[in-house]
């Protein structure tokens, strides 16, 4: 019997491998996927375009120019003359916002009352547009404070001091790059187990597999183990380059890691060996595969948090696989959390395995003949 069931095996690994095609799509597209997100994904704010309308001219105003000039998260883009020129610029998305500063603002502060500084910003990207301003906030905020000590020789009653765990420098790759582990590792592991009976039946070499003395669950198990071996070995590749290209601390224990990522990797193979059941072609499989990996990242929180969805969405969330593995391996990274700490994850993933593989053998037996 394992003779068998190795023979089968190593014949998928033939088939997969053996066309070029099916290798760059196993090999190729993670990695270039993994590049783009850890590169491009990002929530940080860095040269964001920034115009200035001063309408003061004394040296209030420039001390706090000046601090936007030097900071990392602003560049000028230019200073404006009159009120006209504030709308254009922001129309054709030549700055993100404008600081404007008014009249006699120096003369103001001078005689102790306040400074009016007004911002304007392009809310077409609202996200972009909110850290955009906190940004402000807090570079004026901090200006106000050295500006009251410097004059006055008085501190502020209240100070804020902030202090982040697990993240001290909030980098958002720290938080996006372990996230395409989970997000890589269900693309791969979909497309090989989705593909790998339809590929079969359109080949006309599935008739021939049924006639051989593998018995349903053999043909199955053959059929998953490339899956799990490919899931899981693109998954460590993923989380070597996470660590020693993107420089992502993995403060835990990877062999901690390592019997979730096995779990989940089995829960995708489910969901991709029921849709190659129900799959006569290869273009079936993977509109199959399409149509679940959409709604299974939406719904992880990989994107957007799950707090934020609606009560019925939140409770759809509980089906994805993706949710659990995500929180998993964040922590694993971010927290160095060991088993104890995800118990309540790492079993319900379990038993969405065991029913979508169950599910699948069930389809499986029931579609061959």
């Amino acid at each position: 019997m394992g003779h068998r069931i190795l023979a089968l095996i190593i014949k998928e690994f033939l088939a997969l491998f053996r066309d070029k095609k099916s290798r760059m799509a196993v090999i190729v597209p993670p990695i270039l996927q993994l590049l783009i997100f850890g590169y491009a994904a990002t929530f940080d704010l860095e040269h964001a375009t920034l115009a200035v309308f001063n309408e003061d001219t004394g040296s209030f105003s420039r001390e706090l120019i000046g601090r936007f000039e030097r900071s990392a998260g602003f560049e000028v883009v230019g200073m404006l003359r009159s009120e006209a020129e504030i709308a254009p610029l922001i129309d054709r998305q030549a700055a993100l916002l404008v600081l404007r500063i008014g009249e006699q603002c120096s003369a103001n502060v001078a005689n102790g009352e306040g400074c009016p500084v007004q911002v304007l910003i392009d809310g077409r990207n609202s996200n972009t547009a909110m850290l955009a301003l906190n940004f402000v906030r807090t570079i004026v905020s901090d200006f106000n404070e050295e500006r009251i000590e410097q004059t006055t020789g008085a501190k502020l009653p209240a100070r804020i001091t902030m202090r982040a765990w697990f993240n001290p420098n909030l980098e958002s790759r720290w938080f996006i790059v372990p996230g395409i582990v989970a997000l890589l590792a269900m693309v791969v592991t979909l497309i090989v187990t989705a593909l790998s009976v339809a590929r079969e039946r359109e080949a006309g070499t599935f008739d021939q597999l049924l006639v051989t003395p593998l018995r349903p669950w053999e043909i199955l198990i053959g059929k998953a183990m490339p899956g799990l071996i490919v899931g899981v070995g693109e998954a460590l590749l993923i989380i070597v380059v996470a660590v020693h290209w993107f420089q992502v601390p993995l403060t835990g224990d990877l062999l901690t890691l390592i019997p979730a990522l096995v779990i989940y990797v089995l829960s995708i193979i489910g969901v991709g060996l029921m849709i190659s059941s129900f799959s006569a072609t290869l273009q079936q499989a993977l509109l199959g595969a399409f149509l679940f990996l959409v709604p299974a990242v939406t719904l992880s929180g990989f994107s957007t948090p799950i707090a934020n969805m609606p009560d019925f969405m939140q409770a759809l969330t509980y089906l994805d696989p993706m949710r659990y593995f995500l929180t998993i391996v964040r922590r694993v990274f971010l927290e160095g959390a060991g088993l104890e700490y995800f118990w309540h994850d790492l079993w319900p993933m379990s038993i969405i395995a065991v029913v979508t593989l169950a599910m699948a053998t069930w389809l499986f037996r029931h579609r061959m003949y």
